[in-house]
């Protein structure tokens, strides 16, 4: 089957090269689907399989696999605390994500974490199994649209921050960041240790400096300008 190479980031692959693999799905046919994909491909050797994180975890940690195929939606600790956990431990073991569907702060912290691959569920398998060769192999293999997604998000978030930066003070952008979180007043008060009073003041001088007429429309211009 042809893949689609203009879609995704590539680096050298091996077939020949012989991939030791621990596959994570809390769905037993999936999971069976994953043993039988990789069982017909010369090279690939599935050592064991796993229904949930703490499996997963305990089998990367006494077979040191060459990759961990993990699906992200896991029972137990989630995606996020087993990528943390595996890179605290410097593990060898390289990450391939499998998902229905993954956010723009989803895959930033997925490559921050050290995630080499992501392959969405709605691809052909052998996708998959290419995406495995070339994460072996020391490359990488990410959705380009995934990626891109999530870069401008990141860059359109750094924009708002510095320009609302260059109008508010550190205090006044914390209170933001706070009310665009869902806190009230009280509540802002208590985690900054100030009076309730004290955060109307500050509210106060947003709004003017802001030229909004409320705590809606503080909302509403935090999201237009990538606060939030």
């Amino acid at each position: 089957m042809r893949v689609l190479r203009s879609r995704f980031h590539c680096v050298e692959r091996r077939s020949n090269v012989e991939v030791s693999l621990v596959l994570a799905d809390d769905h037993p046919i999936v999971l069976e689907g994953l043993a039988q994909l990789f069982r017909l491909e010369p090279g690939c050797r599935v050592i064991a399989r796993c229904t949930n994180s703490e499996e997963t975890l305990a089998a990367v940690r006494r077979y040191q696999p060459d990759v961990l195929v993990l699906d992200v939606r896991m029972p137990g600790k989630d995606w996020l605390a087993v990528l943390k956990e595996l890179a605290a431990e410097n593990l060898r073991t390289r990450v391939v994500l499998l998902t229905a569907a993954l956010d723009e702060d989803g895959v930033m912290e997925a490559i921050r974490l050290g995630a080499r691959g992501l392959v969405l569920k709605e691809m052909a398998p052998q996708v998959l199994v290419e995406c495995v060769r070339t994460v072996q192999a020391g490359g990488r293999w990410l959705d380009n649209r995934s990626v891109v997604r999530a870069l401008e998000n990141v860059a359109r978030r750094e924009a708002g921050t510095a320009r609302l930066a260059s109008v508010l003070s550190p205090r006044e952008l914390e209170i933001v960041r706070l009310i665009a979180n869902g806190l009230r007043n009280k509540h802002i008060a208590e985690q900054l240790g100030i009076t309730e009073g004290t955060v109307k003041i500050h509210l106060h001088r947003i709004y003017e400096k802001l030229q909004v007429d409320g705590r809606l429309a503080l909302l509403v211009y935090a999201r237009q300008h990538g606060f939030v």
